[in-house]
């Protein structure tokens, strides 16, 4: 019942080969922006040219010309007719300042920002003593630490970045579960919901290390975080349908797992980004930022 959680279907976009990047006028036009502008005085004169802040988040003279390269594509694409390619496994973006995706950026920004306040307003109204209180306020933390990621990596995506971006929401799934488990049978048996922690974290301690020393499968990401997702939504209802002859706010709880997996749909409409701006993963991002406020009111009841 994550406000995160639903990161389970957007955190997993594979980031391969597509469409756009396979075409050979792409290439051909990557290796000669390459060979003319990336060595020698020219590549000199790019990085001092280049402004801080490109230079402070990676942007390299090879980026750059991957980068116009893809707009030469598009627009041949678009004087032929064609539908707008993806590349490197994504729509085409403008780059706002150093943003590659500023729409998916801004609003993964207020979604955590939606977070921090929601978490001090619990703080400040939910005693210390509460019995979710150490939970609640830890499943915060690391929400607050995945939106961090999904706001560094739609600015830039690199090979690290995509990974934290994938493992920290990983981490939110895994937390929901165990923040379920708590609400619904710690509380009664401190006992079980410490079992099922520990096997949480080796879940999560197998799966990083699979993802990161073997083989970086997108298939098996996908699968696994889904997975966990459907663990995690079944439980919450299952408890919300055993509780609602005694717990007033248990529709209150329903709505917000229904609202959580619900907007998750919209990523399936994935369509080229309108103004090269706002795509479906932009909009599901910024519907989720109301869900904050509802999750936050229910668990400071259900504290």
């Amino acid at each position: 019942m994550s406000v995160a959680a639903i990161l389970l279907l957007m955190s997993v976009t594979a980031v391969q080969s597509s469409q756009g990047d396979k075409e050979p006028v792409y290439r051909d036009c990557v290796k000669l922006c390459v060979r003319t502008n990336c060595t020698g005085a020219r590549l000199l004169g790019f990085e001092s040219s280049q402004p801080h802040y490109m230079a402070l988040t990676g942007w390299t003279c090879r980026d750059d010309c991957r980068y116009q390269c893809m707009w030469t594509t598009v627009g041949l694409y678009q004087a032929e007719g064609y539908t707008v390619p993806q590349f490197h496994g994504k729509w085409p973006f403008v780059r706002i300042l150093c943003f590659e995706e500023p729409a998916s950026a801004l609003a993964s920004l207020l979604n955590g920002l939606a977070c921090l306040l929601m978490m001090l307003r619990y703080r400040s109204t939910v005693p210390r003593q509460s019995p979710m209180y150490h939970t609640i306020n830890a499943f915060s933390l690391v929400s607050l630490n995945a939106w961090f990621w999904s706001t560094v990596f739609h600015t830039r995506d690199t090979f690290l970045t995509e990974k934290m971006d994938y493992f920290c929401a990983t981490a939110v799934i895994l937390y929901s579960i165990y923040l379920c488990c708590v609400r619904t049978l710690g509380l009664r048996r401190p006992g079980v919901s410490s079992m099922v922690g520990a096997l949480l974290i080796l879940a999560f301690t197998s799966h990083v290390s699979y993802l990161t020393f073997i083989r970086f499968d997108y298939g098996y990401n996908m699968a696994a975080n889904v997975s966990i997702g459907m663990v995690n939504m079944l439980w919450w209802f299952c408890w919300c349908w055993q509780n609602r002859r005694t717990l007033p706010y248990w529709w209150k709880c329903g709505l917000v797992v229904l609202l959580l997996h619900g907007l998750a749909l919209l990523e399936l409409l994935d369509f080229p980004p309108l103004l090269w701006i706002l795509d479906a993963h932009a909009v599901w991002h910024l519907s989720t930022i109301p869900v904050h406020f509802l999750f936050y009111r229910l668990v400071s009841r259900a504290s």
